[in-house]
C-alpha cells in the first residue's frame, strides 16, 4: 500500500498514526495492496478554499476526500480487489482540535485526525452519510475501524466519538 502523508499545516501532527491508521482501515476493508492514497493536512485557510470551491460552504471544515478511480472493497471473500488510486483525505487540525475538544468523549486533536482518516477513507470507498441508514453504515464500520486500531495498539480509554455529522 502506497500512502503519502503530508503535513503543510504548520501544526505539529502524528503523521506516523495518520499513516498506521490508513492502512489498517484500507487493510480492513481489503483494498488492494499496491493502491495509493495521499493524506494533505492543511491550514484553517486552505481548508475553507476547498470548502468553499468544492462544496460551496463558507468556513472550514474537518476532512476532505477527493475519490480518484472510485475503488470499492471487493463483494466477497474471495474476489480479487483491483488496484488503483484511491484518492486524496484532506484533513484540518485546527477543526480536529475543535472537534475532539467537543466531542461527548473529549479527546486529542491527533485521535480526532485518526478518527477523521478513517472516514475520509470510508468516503474515498463510496461509503456516505446522508440518509439514516447509510450514516448508521459508515459511523458503525468507522467505529469498528478506529476500535480495532487502537485495540492492536493497546490503546485503553474510549474511542473517540464520531463528531462528523
Amino acid at each position: 500500500m502506497s500512502i503519502d502523508v503530508n503535513n503543510e499545516s504548520g501544526t505539529e501532527v502524528d503523521e506516523q498514526a495518520i499513516l498506521d491508521i490508513a492502512r489498517y482501515a484500507l487493510a480492513r476493508m481489503r483494498i488492494h495492496p499496491l493502491s495509493e492514497l495521499s493524506v494533505i493536512v492543511v491550514d484553517a485557510d486552505a481548508m475553507e478554499q476547498l470548502h468553499i470551491q468544492w462544496m460551496d460552504l463558507p468556513g472550514p471544515t474537518d476532512v476532505m476526500s477527493f475519490p480518484m478511480d472510485e475503488l470499492r472493497p471487493p463483494s466477497k471473500d474471495d474476489d480479487e480487489p483491483p488496484q488503483g488510486l484511491l484518492g486524496d483525505i484532506v484533513l484540518c487540525p485546527e477543526v480536529a482540535l475543535k472537534q475532539g475538544k467537543e466531542a461527548e468523549t473529549q479527546h486529542s486533536m491527533d485521535e480526532e485526525l485518526q478518527l477523521l482518516t478513517v472516514h475520509g477513507v470510508l468516503h474515498l470507498l463510496g461509503y456516505d452519510h446522508e440518509e439514516p441508514d447509510e450514516k448508521a453504515e459508515m459511523f458503525g464500520l468507522q467505529a469498528a475501524i478506529v476500535d480495532g486500531w487502537r485495540a492492536e495498539r493497546g490503546l485503553t480509554g474510549p474511542s473517540p466519538a464520531p463528531t462528523v455529522s
